[in-house]
């Protein structure tokens, strides 16, 4: 007498089966994903996207509310601060481009914003090329000289700087300002392109070696087109940086003909006085902002990129 252990297989087959009696067909059964999961992670996702709209809201509206404030009048302002323009007044802008010397502050700012800039990296990934491919006594120890210019107060170098731009008769120039602004951002651009430089590939500069290239075109030729995204990270956070610098340039740049676009803005609301040119304030702050806008907006995905290079090989 034939009988099928039901026990060992767990399943019963159907009658007509094709596995026959006493034989179960391999099927695989999946479990259905847990509610309770799915659930939690619809309201993770609705949580995370109410936060991100808050934080563009706080974000935006004063931006868009300043555009807004810069084409009213002064009375307007105060009368009905959260309206639209009744028009729009371009007097406010051209009377804060001309009477306001906010062209002159505004040329200075670009000529000393430029300057620093370029010079920034070019020292910048000059050191950190080096720093991050070679290695010579005394490499950590200039690294780290590096890292903890980033950790040094400013306010604390202000008194000795003075005296000692006094002293090489470059304060109160322009061109001595930029030599400031350089040395103030290079610790943060040598520490961020060290790491993005050895995030690239050796074999490239190797193959240049090869070829009878020398350290420096290997560098201008090769590494550095090839740091590009690093390269333009670290400009976009020395250009916010520098363009928004007040401090340093009060201190060392005092004569009114040579003064940035920060110290202009702080002119225009002291030279005011009772009078209140709220209109005209508005369309200078508006100015100064548009430059870190754009600037920003069209260089984002290479920010991005910069950022992310080299998380993942």
């Amino acid at each position: 007498m034939k009988t099928t252990d039901t026990a060992s297989t767990g399943v019963e087959d159907a009658p007509g089966s094709p596995a026959g009696p006493g034989l179960t067909l391999g099927k695989t059964v999946e479990s259905a994903p847990a509610k309770g999961s799915r659930g939690e992670g619809a309201t993770l996702n609705v949580f995370s996207h109410g936060m991100l709209i808050l934080w563009a809201v706080m974000v935006v509206m004063p931006l868009l509310w300043a555009v807004m404030t810069s084409f009213k009048t002064d009375r307007a302002i105060f009368t009905s601060p959260w309206s639209l323009p009744d028009k729009l007044h371009f007097e406010n802008w051209s009377r804060a481009w001309t009477e306001a010397h906010m062209s002159d502050y505004f040329l200075n700012t670009l000529l000393v914003v430029g300057g620093s800039l370029v010079g920034t990296l070019l020292f910048g990934s000059m050191a950190a090329y080096v720093l991050a491919r070679f290695d010579f006594p005394g490499n950590r120890f200039i690294y780290f000289l590096f890292i903890g210019g980033m950790s040094f107060p400013i306010i604390l170098a202000l008194v000795p700087l003075f005296y000692v731009m006094q002293n090489m008769a470059l304060l109160n120039t322009l061109h001595g300002l930029v030599l400031v602004y350089i040395a103030y951002s290079l610790p943060f651009t040598v520490f961020f392109l060290t790491a993005f430089f050895r995030t690239l590939p050796t074999s490239v500069a190797e193959a240049a070696f090869v070829d009878g290239a020398s350290h420096t075109r290997t560098f201008f030729q090769v590494m550095l087109p090839m740091a590009k995204p690093g390269l333009i990270s670290v400009g976009i956070f020395n250009f916010l940086g520098q363009w928004n610098q007040y401090l340093l340039p009060t201190v060392l740049n005092t004569e009114p003909e040579k003064k940035v676009l920060s110290q202009g803005l702080v002119q225009l609301a002291v030279s005011q006085g009772y009078k209140g040119d709220w209109s005209g304030l508005f369309a200078g702050l508006v100015m100064a902002m548009l430059p870190v806008l754009a600037a920003y907006v069209i260089f984002q995905r290479q920010v991005v990129a910069g950022l992310t290079a080299g998380a993942v090989k």
